[in-house]
């Protein structure tokens, strides 16, 4: 696991994984996982264009058992950066096996 860690607990280290996972396989070129910043503006850090933002949360909600609907369109604009998105990801998991 990454140093730089959302959480050590609970289910914050299998959405942190699924979500670098994730965001990894949808860039172009892919980066490693483990070489994510959580805190780097995905968009100007990574090139993540707004297909590529879509295909990432659509994709990382279905593999940590997260209805995207639990989202506003304002929160998904807000999540700017891998950490923004984890943390809304774990706001939602209810303590779910990821």
């Amino acid at each position: 696991m990454h140093p730089d860690t959302v959480i050590d607990t609970g289910i914050g280290p299998a959405i942190e994984k699924a979500a670098r996972e994730t965001l990894s396989a949808v860039l172009d070129p892919e980066v490693p996982p483990e070489e994510l910043d959580l805190d780097a503006d995905m968009v100007g850090s990574y090139s993540l264009t707004s297909l590529n933002k879509v295909l990432f949360l659509t994709e990382v909600c279905e593999a940590t058992d997260v209805d995207l609907a639990n989202f506003t369109e304002h929160d998904l604009a807000d999540m700017l950066t891998l950490r923004s998105v984890i943390e809304s990801l774990i706001q939602h998991t209810n303590n779910k096996a990821v």
